[in-house]
């Protein structure tokens, strides 16, 4: 069992921005922060969701990942030390009539979006980035598969614009001048995400999923780190290992 002495922050002025503080990770880490002492800003699209943030005690900004001079004015009056990226653009479910339309959009998200956020993270100060990846696009080989493993290729038929985006988003958290660190996350269930059980090799239960992006504020160093169930599809040492994780964590087991 983890004690919350053992992931105090060495960061001095306890700001974390949480970009997709309303989504199913988002929620479930929104919580951890705000009880370990973290002042967090959450952003969201929308100003209906506002309520829901102040109720779990985060601070709200109603801005568009795409507009990059909003988000870096927002950003830069906040002053974090600690930038999260949970921000997705997936229907929920994976609704599969909304999943071709809604692919081509994650995938500008993690490419556009994630810039944005990388320079206005850089220009607001910030140490350290956490970025939402994905360890569902390996290419074949032998399992499980490593964090150094190469991905599906760009040209893939059915996938390959999910892999530029993926590798355009850890190549650009990878290459700021800030601490960068990569989660990949298998297939997310559980609460907020039309999924109660896992729902193919290599998933991940969406409050483990929050736990390892609490862990990686303290522990992680810049890197990439498989982030899923030990089920041999891939290796998870670096999470369990840095990290301190537990796949099996939930929020309601913790002590």
């Amino acid at each position: 069992m983890i004690e919350k002495s053992e992931i105090e922050s060495p960061f001095k002025n306890k700001r974390i921005f949480l970009a997709g503080a309303s989504g199913a990770i988002g929620r479930q880490l929104a919580p951890l922060l705000v009880a370990d002492g973290w002042q967090v800003l959450g952003t969201t699209r929308s100003a209906d969701k506002v309520p829901l943030l102040r109720a779990m005690g985060v601070e709200a900004a109603v801005v568009d990942v795409y507009d990059a001079a909003a988000l870096c004015r927002v950003m830069s009056e906040f002053k974090p030390e600690i930038v999260i990226h949970q921000l997705t653009d997936l229907p929920h479910a994976l609704e599969a009539s909304q999943m071709t339309a809604a692919l081509v959009r994650n995938a500008r998200l993690r490419d556009e979006g994630t810039r944005n956020l990388v320079e206005a993270s850089v220009l607001a100060g910030a140490k350290r980035l956490i970025a939402q990846s994905i360890s569902f696009i390996y290419a074949d080989g032998p399992l499980p598969h490593r964090e150094e493993d190469p991905l599906l290729a760009e040209t893939h038929a059915v996938y390959g614009e999910t892999v530029q985006g993926v590798a355009s988003l850890e190549r650009q958290v990878l290459n700021a001048s800030l601490d960068g660190i990569v989660l990949r996350y298998g297939l997310i269930y559980g609460p907020g995400t039309g999924f109660e059980a896992p729902i193919a090799p290599g998933s991940v239960h969406v409050g483990a999923a929050a736990k390892a992006a609490h862990l990686a504020i303290t522990r992680a160093t810049p890197g990439i780190y498989n982030v899923a169930e030990d089920d041999g599809s891939v290796v998870i040492g670096k999470a369990t290992g840095i990290l301190g994780w537990d796949a099996g964590w939930r929020p309601d087991r913790q002590a």
